[in-house]
């Protein structure tokens, strides 16, 4: 997928939008009801109300992107619908993209580095 790395920050939108928006839309969105700044370099999240449909903005330094993916077979999971804004992590983002299940998503354990050899 082009865009997101592992250490971008992405936030969703829990509430169904109007999908006639395009772009300049979901960045006002952003400013009013996310409170945030549409060009930061974060991901925003938006659903339909059919849940078989996401749009994604994002700032990449040389434009504002629009992502749009609509699945043909099945849905989105997304969290309950309420106001709001939740944040997620790239890996639970691509899960979400794919039509996974992105609460499944861990993230990666810690592993020790040891002092000694043996």
């Amino acid at each position: 997928m082009i865009g997101p790395s592992g250490t971008v920050r992405v936030m969703v939108a829990t509430k169904p939008v109007d999908f006639r928006k395009g772009m300049e839309g979901l960045a006002m969105l952003v400013r009013e009801h996310m409170k945030a700044d549409p060009f930061s370099g974060a991901v925003y999240v938006f659903r339909a109300k059919r849940a078989d449909r996401i749009k994604l903005i994002f700032w990449d330094g040389t434009g504002l992107c629009l992502f749009a993916k609509r699945l043909e077979d099945g849905v989105f999971r997304w969290p309950k619908i309420e106001d709001g804004v939740m944040r997620l992590s790239a890996a639970e983002l691509s899960a979400l993209l794919e039509g996974l299940d992105w609460r499944r998503v861990h993230a990666a354990r810690e592993t020790v580095v040891p002092t000694q050899v043996g």
